[in-house]
């Protein structure tokens, strides 16, 4: 008598391709998942109908016109970093040093601000630009060189640049403190506002941010072409795929890796510029806040589409403002807001899984109950 094999009870294959619609099916259901199992939390901590919360969050974010305008802002950084780390990610040089490379495209462009001050408009804003995204493509450079000739461990060397641009940033801002003791740079040329990108759509200035979503959209577009439709952009591709193909197909390798971190830095670096001089129009150790990470996820879930980071970027700022206008509304610890956004962006993270994989339950037959002889 020999017993049949018992099969596991799912499997877990790689999927080839899914169908746009039925990666959007997968998104909506999972969508609809968070709100349900969101919904129920609500009750349980708020005592509140959760159509209501969710109504407080959309008003968080664009309850206002300039509710409205900052949440574009916020998403036009968050997108400029995503974009930055397309390439690198693409090439799987895993670069967690966007923080440090803002924050230099930041210092950068105070410098600009407070020294070339006297420059026309026009020629002060594209100096400004310039700098911002030289100064961050050396700070991309170095570990792309060492990763190029000494093979380190760019995850490592990335990251320990982050910590150096961190108190860079410090040395900087008790130079440039104003007023003296205030450990703050304070907001610079906030007489002449000089260096400021100016209103697209007023004549005053931070009333809307509409040169910062031409910047970021000119980057995004620029990035995608690049990493498409260029020949740089294919050695990207297979830089990634496999680094032994790239050399046997003539690639050379250690120059891909230092031209890749050069752009990727310049455009972490041009955030720097967008943060600072579209935005907060000072710098300080938290200007990138932390966005060098979430972007990350961004440029991750996007699959380096930076079309596709739009979106996510919009979610990501969505879900942060919702969470900050539910504690301010309801009078709740802000964790516990970040708790409803959180169980949302677990949803809509775990679809990601069932997109790219497969899974098969065993099916139940009179076959798989029989015993063979």
């Amino acid at each position: 008598m020999s017993k049949s094999k018992s099969e596991p009870l799912f499997r877990i294959s790689k999927r080839d391709d899914i169908s746009f619609k039925k990666a959007l099916m997968i998104r909506a259901i999972a969508l609809a998942a968070a709100l349900l199992v969101a919904g129920i939390v609500i009750i349980m901590i708020v005592h509140v109908n959760p159509f209501k919360v969710y109504g407080t969050m959309f008003l968080g974010a664009f309850g206002t016109r300039m509710r409205s305008w900052v949440t574009v802002r916020d998403i036009m950084t968050l997108l400029c970093i995503a974009v930055g780390l397309a390439p690198a990610f693409a090439m799987k040089f895993w670069n967690v040093g966007a923080e440090g490379q803002i924050l230099i495209g930041g210092i950068s462009t105070v410098f600009c601000m407070k020294y070339f001050d006297n420059l026309p408009t026009f020629v002060l804003f594209l100096v400004m630009i310039i700098t911002s995204m030289l100064c961050g493509a050396i700070w991309g450079f170095l570990p792309g060189f060492f990763k190029a000739n000494w093979n380190t461990n760019e995850t490592l060397f990335t990251l320990m640049m982050n910590y150096i641009a961190i108190q860079f940033t410090s040395f900087m801002v008790a130079k440039w403190e104003n007023p003296f003791g205030s450990n703050s740079v304070g907001i610079v040329n906030n007489d002449s506002m000089r260096g400021w990108l100016p209103s697209m759509f007023s004549s005053s200035p931070g009333d809307d941010y509409g040169w910062n979503v031409v910047i970021v959209m000119i980057a995004v577009v620029a990035m995608f072409v690049y990493l498409k439709y260029s020949k740089q952009g294919y050695e990207i591709s297979v830089v990634g795929d496999s680094v032994n193909t790239a050399r046997y197909a003539g690639i050379r390798v250690n120059k891909v890796y230092i031209r890749t971190m050069l752009i990727s830095g310049a455009v972490c670096g041009l955030a720097g510029f967008v943060a600072v001089s579209g935005a907060s129009h000072t710098i300080s150790t938290s200007t990138a806040g932390g966005r060098g990470f979430t972007a990350i996820i961004v440029a991750w879930l996007a699959k380096f589409n930076t079309f596709t980071m739009i979106f996510i970027s919009a979610l990501l700022i969505f879900l942060d403002k919702g969470a900050s206008q539910i504690a301010s509304d309801y009078h709740i610890n802000e964790h516990v807001s970040q708790i409803i956004t959180s169980i949302i962006l677990f949803f809509l993270l775990g679809c990601e899984f069932f997109i790219n994989y497969n899974v098969k339950f065993k099916k139940s037959s009179k076959k798989s109950k029989e015993v063979a002889a």
